[in-house]
């Protein structure tokens, strides 16, 4: 990703480039423990979600590597995400907002209890 980032013709005009990976938890957000979870996605949604936050101020570009349909454990990676921009306060901006529309839109994820 961030190679792609790099060869990209605006890449003059990056600042910083934050990365996101996201991690199946052992220990849901109520602190039962997590023995997996099943998720899917809808890679027409991501598409549009990402040319959207593209479009933010200072956004030069956006990579996104998402898992679209699996039963994953404890430690497997569900998604990474790259924001490439002009200043820390866009770039962060961006990226809070990206990964919030991918949970809330473009994932269905059902955890499974141990």
């Amino acid at each position: 990703m961030i190679e792609q980032i790099r060869n990209h013709p605006e890449f003059g005009k990056v600042g910083m480039i934050l990365t996101h990976t996201g991690i199946v938890r052992g220990f849901s957000r109520n602190g039962r423990r997590v023995s997996g979870i099943d998720i899917t996605a809808n890679a027409a949604i991501l598409d549009h979600v990402v040319q959207r936050h593209r479009q933010m101020t200072g956004i030069i570009e956006i990579q996104v590597a998402l898992t679209e349909k699996a039963s994953l454990l404890p430690g497997d990676w569900i998604m990474t995400v790259a924001v490439a921009g002009d200043i820390r306060e866009n770039v962060l901006s961006a990226m809070a907002s990206i990964i919030d529309a991918i949970k809330s839109e473009v994932t269905r994820k059902t955890e499974h209890y141990a």
